[in-house]
């Protein structure tokens, strides 16, 4: 019966899947291990995170680490896995981001909670704020991917309060 629902698409997993982008599919699909929401969760996760990183065209050392460490924090995954899946999020959004970045976004939109989206802007802002300094490249990139998500600037603005001394902009020392 179910494989019949799954043809038919009437199967909510047959349709969530339908609806995952290229990108979450091949991430996920390396997550098989976990369930399917949760594997599609941390593939559009890793992705929108990698986004942030890739802003300014360079992906530093201390914004994949800290990308390594978000994604282990939200799921249960190894050291080992959570890095694969952050290689896997950083190379599709070199290769893919100006194709994907929306629809990634969008996608991690519709499948989590209001509270989850939200821990989604303080984990970009601290991955774009790994090298302490969040660039004004990086800023308008979290502006952007918070709007996408839903946020109204009162909310981007509070969300940014917690990482004010790592804004660039602010630096008297940056030009």
């Amino acid at each position: 019966m179910r494989a019949l629902r799954r043809i038919l698409g009437v199967d909510d997993d047959a349709r969530s899947e339908a609806r995952d982008t290229a990108t979450v599919r091949r991430i996920a699909a390396e997550l098989e291990a976990l369930p399917a929401d949760e594997a599609r969760f941390l593939a559009a996760f890793a992705y929108v995170l990698a986004r942030v990183a890739r802003a300014d065209l360079e992906i530093s050392r201390e914004e994949s680490e800290k990308m390594v460490a978000l994604v282990r924090g939200a799921s249960t995954l190894s050291e080992a896995q959570a890095t694969l899946v952050v290689q896997m999020a950083k190379t599709s959004a070199i290769a893919l981001g100006g194709t994907e970045n929306y629809l990634v976004t969008r996608q991690f939109r519709d499948i989590s909670t209001p509270e989850q989206r939200v821990e989604l802007l303080r984990c970009l802002f601290a991955v774009a704020g790994a090298d302490q300094s969040i660039s004004h490249l990086e800023n308008t990139e979290v502006t952007t991917i918070g709007q996408e998500l839903g946020f109204d600037d009162r909310q981007l603005a509070s969300i940014r309060a917690a990482f004010r001394d790592r804004l660039s902009v602010l630096n008297k020392d940056e030009g």
